[in-house]
């Protein structure tokens, strides 16, 4: 068996584009340490229109923004500014609290604008969990390519390649464009591996992928990833985190005593302010669209 389970995305309407989650799930809360994947666009934001996140909070957890088409302003708690564009992976490392927005660019709000990508959460495993926040972007990062086969490392070791990019536990995370004809292995390494179909076809050892769904991999399994016709896949996954982690809203923990706190640190203003971005900010929801323990 190729594919040990297939999560069908919880698609989210913002009016601009559409948000597609399929972690966490009924089905599946973690792949390696992600915990939460979304995939948005392709849209293409008409004059006028923006991303608009305000500023908000997250506690043990990290980010990965990946763009393939687009740009977006990321300020943070840190006092971290970085304009986040294809090609640069942006890990911004919550640990014990850190709060951020992001934002089109202010110069290109007056234009249409593409909006196309990821955003990921990996769990910070046992014993980094209250670490120090941190935010990196490394734009240096690994092509493995062929006449048919473009496939980018954005985060471990792949194709014997190798990322720079921090990871706090094994972590593989890689873009994979294929042209029609276009065929690449998927390596047996990692304990936990899942595939999603982001745009056109593909199918893994002959099953077909459906578009924007996430298919969990059988352990330990090698296996051919190919299109007929073209296609953009993200891969992802890495070693098992060895505790359960909970999950409510920006919130990610091993006890829910620490994601109560974070609630109570939140409603109650104890959250550093984002420079450059500290009038606004998002409310603590009644009910959150993220609950783990809901899902």
């Amino acid at each position: 068996m190729t594919i040990l389970t297939t999560i069908q995305p919880v698609t989210h309407d913002l009016g601009a584009f559409q948000v597609r989650r399929v972690l966490p799930s009924p089905r599946r809360i973690m792949v390696g340490p992600f915990i939460f994947v979304d995939q948005f666009g392709p849209a293409i934001l008409p004059p006028g229109a923006a991303m608009d996140v305000r500023p908000h909070p997250h506690i043990g957890l990290a980010t990965v923004t990946w763009l393939f088409e687009g740009a977006i302003d990321h300020r943070d708690s840190l006092g971290t500014f970085a304009t986040i564009r294809p090609g640069q992976v942006n890990l911004m490392t919550a640990g014990r609290g850190i709060v951020h927005s992001e934002r089109s660019p202010v110069a290109e709000r007056d234009q249409a604008k593409p909006m196309y990508g990821m955003q990921t959460w990996l769990a910070l495993p046992d014993g980094k969990e209250e670490i120090d926040p941190a935010f990196e972007a490394v734009t240096d990062l690994p092509l493995v390519e062929d006449t048919c086969v473009s496939a980018r490392v954005i985060m471990g070791s792949l194709w014997g390649q190798t990322a720079r990019t921090t990871q706090h536990s094994d972590t593989i995370y890689a873009e994979i464009v294929l042209a029609p004809g276009g065929a690449i292995p998927i390596d047996s390494e990692a304990d936990e591996r899942a595939v999603m179909l982001v745009g056109g076809e593909a199918s893994l050892d002959g099953v077909a992928l459906g578009l924007y769904e996430l298919a969990v991999l059988a352990p330990g399994q090698a296996m051919r990833l190919a299109s007929d016709r073209g296609g953009r896949i993200m891969l992802l996954g890495g070693g098992a985190i060895g505790s359960s982690r909970h999950v409510w809203w920006n919130f990610v923990s091993s006890s829910r005593e620490r994601i109560n706190q974070a609630k109570d640190d939140w409603r109650h203003g104890r959250f550093a302010k984002v420079p450059g971005d500290a009038d606004e900010f998002i409310p603590i929801p009644q009910v959150p669209l993220t609950n783990s323990d809901n899902s």
